[in-house]
């Protein structure tokens, strides 16, 4: 059920496709996500990112909605809102911030009691970090580069934060059954307590992995190769100590004991997908069909699966978990990281468009691939946000693909394809090249488009 703002927000975005029923899913996660928008209010800009009715925005929530919320034309929300988890961080709460902020600018004081009693999950810091990565991609905004508070926050996570909260020295923070409601090891909130879980573990190696991409950005080589080697290092470790190789599955959390904990639970097993730390692909792929077997346990877990399925190519999986998610029948649908993952999962899973942080000379660079499972004939989507840009993009199954520059600058686009032989750019022979894409191959050429230019790539039959 749609609550529409105060403000009755608007986008440009639209798609359609072959099936009626998947167009009018995109419709309604566009109108209902749009619900959740508002300005005007003590903190600014801002969109719900929290259990509904809160009237309020969380760190985990925020950081998974973002991209979603970025295709809405929703930038500028999603800046504030990372800022204001930025700029509270703090050393009176262990280099914590607010875990929920509400629209009258204060912790939300459901979570909130002082500096000593607050809800906090610390994979949070390391979240919004990658987010604000991600968010620069999708951008071009460099504010996420320059400001000191981003800086400052960047810095005080991938290392006072770590310090602070790595009682037992071994380079992870961890959870103590004193500590409460104050630093809880996972985003998995039950009455489990783990020292550790593999959520945590996940979204520590993808904070370390982007910092290192930022200080790349910013012209410091020496800190990027140091915590790409500290990425590395969580990853290896991941791979060897956490994982059960009698079942060929990971592990989910240690727990105080020294044991690890073996059962499923789709928060210990699906956030590693989510931050790219589960390789090689043979053991990616068998934690995708445990978690296909055993299923996403709740409506913020289903939110995620999409994105994932479609990132490591389970299309027609993926797009079943998105018929899912977008149901009218689905319980607790109004989640807002519903719609807003939604949105994600239609740009960047289906339609398969994705953008890298451009390097130092920052050009605008684009690549697609389509996902459409056999029964999805064509589908598009239409003014989609990049950069200084805003695209079109269609496909014709998986074997024609045609990119529209719609206004800003020329980029370059990379139009990739599943399989090896010869494609025609407007009808003209072009030699392909081979991708590694996530461990899997995909075959493209890097076309230059220029404003306003519409090109199409396709197989030669």
């Amino acid at each position: 059920m749609q609550q529409p703002g105060r403000e009755g927000m608007r986008s440009s975005i639209d798609f359609s496709c072959s099936d009626p029923k998947l167009t009018q899913a995109f419709q309604w996660a566009k109108e209902q996500a749009l619900a959740y928008a508002f300005e005007g209010d003590p903190v600014g800009k801002w969109y719900e990112a929290a259990l509904p009715g809160r009237e309020a925005f969380c760190m985990r929530d925020t950081a998974h909605q973002a991209t979603g919320a970025h295709f809405l034309g929703l930038a500028e929300h999603t800046y504030n809102m990372l800022y204001k988890f930025a700029v509270n961080i703090s050393p009176s709460r262990d280099w914590c911030s607010f875990w929920e902020i509400d629209r009258h600018d204060r912790p939300a004081p459901v979570d909130y009691t002082d500096d000593t009693d607050f809800w906090y999950n610390l994979p949070a810091n390391f979240d919004v970090l990658d987010c604000c990565y991600r968010q620069y991609c999708w951008t071009g905004d460099r504010r996420y580069l320059e400001h000191p508070v981003f800086l400052e926050f960047y810095d005080r996570t991938v290392d006072d934060y770590v310090r602070t909260w790595d009682r037992d020295g071994d380079g992870f923070p961890e959870w103590y059954p004193e500590y409460g409601r104050r630093g809880i090891a996972s985003y998995h909130e039950s009455d489990l307590h783990p020292k550790l879980a593999a959520d945590l573990v996940a979204a520590q190696f993808a904070a370390f992995r982007s910092y290192a991409k930022i200080q790349r950005l910013r012209g410091e080589p020496g800190k990027a190769q140091a915590y790409e080697e500290k990425a590395k290092r969580i990853q290896e470790i991941y791979l060897r100590q956490w994982w059960d190789a009698a079942r060929n599955r990971p592990y989910g959390a240690l727990m105080h004991d020294g044991a690890f904990w073996k059962e499923y639970l789709p928060e210990f097993t699906i956030f590693p997908l989510y931050f790219g730390l589960v390789e090689p692909v043979d053991k990616r792929n068998a934690v995708i069909q445990w978690v296909l077997e055993r299923g996403v346990g709740n409506i913020e877990m289903l939110s995620y699966l999409p994105e994932v399925l479609y990132r490591y190519g389970f299309d027609a999986a993926a797009t079943s978990a998105l018929y899912e998610l977008t149901h009218p029948q689905l319980e607790r649908r109004e989640y807002p990281e519903v719609s807003f993952a939604a949105m994600g999962a239609f740009v960047m899973g289906l339609m398969g468009v994705s953008v890298g942080d451009g390097g130092a000379t920052n050009p605008t660079a684009v690549s697609t691939l389509s996902h459409l499972p056999a029964y999805l004939r064509w589908a598009e989507v239409r003014s989609v946000p990049i950069k200084g840009n805003i695209i079109s993009v269609r496909h014709e199954g998986q074997t024609a693909t045609t990119l529209t520059n719609l206004s800003g600058p020329e980029l370059i686009w990379t139009a990739l394809f599943p399989s090896p032989g010869k494609y025609l750019v407007n009808g003209e022979t072009v030699e392909t090249t081979e991708f590694d894409l996530h461990g899997r191959n995909a075959y493209g050429a890097a076309i230059p488009v220029a404003s306003g230019e519409s090109v199409t790539v396709q197989l030669a039959l």
